[in-house]
């Protein structure tokens, strides 16, 4: 791949779009001659992952290995050009690095390309004209191959627009396979969102992937669609600037970074409107496929196959985690039927779209709006049709920060008070019982989700919310309705049972 460069800002922002791709173990071999810009480019690079524009970068020429502890990447920066032999890489203790970290080596045609088999080939020379360069990015393996497949295309979506040349920032991601950078303008912002398609799944016993099973989205197809619907219906979300659907890719309205929750505390004001955008919702008629353009969209529905095999992560994950050993057969038989006698209520709640992660990360808190508006949603994909009471219990018992019971009862009495209003149906018995179902459900597959997250996948930050996730849980079970459900979670966790204190 070539990429023609016609200024120094370009090559920083080539070296900020590759470094969105470094991951631990990856290695960039950087050549070129003198005044090229290979310092720029580290430079560059290195800023941008520290999220600092005035980090100190010196060359290593003098020290060989400079190293940088980053909160996203640790790096080692190489400059071999004063090696004497090609094998005294080896005494650079790469192998070390590239356990903790990636490698960004500088005069690599010094040393000895053996040690970096799979390194990412960055080659800068002169261009036609002064001051400007060509890149030359050559993959040695696969994997680096589809990285610089989605780097082109993104950097095509970008190529005709201002966002191009605007500064970039790393927007921190979720458990999911997206990413995000936010580009800041003049008059206002935007995000690109990278939402590769679900691919090579294992299969579960059924036939199905978990995703299927669940009906988590496929593809950046899911999120037009469903945005589209919510957009129409009066539901604040963000604008589409521009779209590359063969590759996942969307440059979306920047809608701020004000939750409506701030230094880990929930704000109330901020939190009763987010009911009412709830109600407002529930009182929609939402279709069971949502289109945009040439896109359609069927939504799942909230079924009992669904709700056991989300619940089931607990089985499968934190009961090992907590107890050191597998639930037996019986526990296993036990947790199913005691969980398809609570889900049966449901039946009587009405049904809505359910936006499945209805809570503090996902909603951002706009000051200026008016009404309804001044909450805007971002992570919508995964929506379905279930009951009311899912997103609720999703918002007061937040598996990112902790809401207490009080507050928690005042917004149940909120919700309670609109939906009376206007939702014919509506009775509030039975939707409370819902939220404690609901949240005893969702919270269930939380805490194995989060040790999955971390057992599978190196996530150990996940791990510090299991104490508020399992208080949750307690605090679900504790209704009078769940006494079954319960007792056998005491005896799936006999060394770990569940507590809750009143308030």
């Amino acid at each position: 791949m070539n990429i023609n460069l016609h200024s120094q800002a370009e090559t920083e922002r080539l070296a900020e779009d590759i470094a969105e791709f470094l991951k631990p173990g990856d290695v960039i071999a950087l050549s070129g001659d003198l005044g090229t810009g290979k310092s720029t480019f580290s430079r560059a690079l290195l800023r941008y992952l520290a999220q600092d524009e005035a980090l100190e970068v010196p060359s290593p020429t003098f020290t060989l290995v400079q190293t940088y502890e980053l909160e996203r990447l640790y790096v080692a920066h190489m400059d071999l050009y004063r090696l004497e032999d090609p094998e005294e890489v080896e005494e650079l203790a790469l192998d070390d690095t590239l356990e903790r970290g990636a490698a960004l080596i500088e005069w690599p045609e010094m040393g000895d390309p053996t040690f970096w088999p799979e390194a990412l080939e960055i080659k800068l020379s002169e261009g036609p004209d002064p001051d400007t360069r060509i890149a030359t990015l050559k993959a040695q393996e696969a994997t680096w191959a589809r990285r610089l497949q989605r780097l082109a295309a993104r950097r095509a979506l970008l190529e005709n627009s201002a966002w191009m040349a605007r500064p970039r920032h790393h927007l921190k991601g979720d458990a999911s396979t997206r990413s995000y950078l936010r580009f800041n303008g003049e008059a206002g912002g935007a995000v690109l969102m990278d939402y590769p398609p679900r691919a090579h799944e294992p299969m579960l016993a059924s036939g199905k992937t978990y995703a299927q099973t669940v009906y988590l989205a496929h593809s950046i197809d899911d999120f037009l669609s469903i945005g589209h619907e919510l957009r129409a219906r009066g539901v604040r979300v963000p604008e589409i600037y521009a779209v590359d659907r063969a590759n996942g890719l969307a440059l979306l309205e920047d809608l701020g970074a004000t939750f409506i929750a701030e230094q880990g505390q929930p704000i109330e004001e901020r939190y009763k409107c987010a009911l009412d955008v709830l109600v407002h919702m529930h009182q929609q008629g939402w279709p069971e496929i949502a289109q945009h353009g040439p896109s359609n969209h069927r939504l799942g529905c909230y079924d009992l196959e669904a709700y056991l095999t989300e619940a089931e992560l607990f089985l499968q994950y934190y009961r090992p985690h907590i107890e050191g050993e597998p639930a037996t057969d019986h526990m296993k038989a036990a947790f199913r039927d005691a969980w398809q006698q609570a889900l049966q209520p449901l039946n009587d709640l009405p049904q809505t779209w359910v936006m499945r992660d209805y809570h503090s990360p996902n909603l951002l808190w706009r000051s200026d709006a008016k009404g309804l508006d001044r909450v805007a949603q971002i992570d919508f994909q995964d929506a379905l049709i279930g009951p009311i009471a899912y997103d609720v219990a999703s918002l007061i018992m937040d598996a990112r920060l902790t809401i207490g019971p009080e507050l928690q009862e005042t917004l149940v009495k909120h919700y309670c008070k609109q939906a009376s209003a206007c939702l014919p149906e509506f009775d509030e018995t039975t939707f409370r019982y819902g939220v404690a179902v609901l949240a005893a459900q969702r919270n269930t597959k939380i805490l194995g989700g989060f040790v999955r997250l971390n057992a599978v996948f190196g996530k150990p930050a996940y791990l510090a919310h299991l104490p508020r996730i399992r208080d949750y849980l307690a605090q679900a079970l504790s209704h009078p309705g769940l006494c079954n459900l319960k007792y056998v979670y005491d005896v799936i966790l006999p060394s770990n049972p569940l507590r809750h204190s009143a308030p």
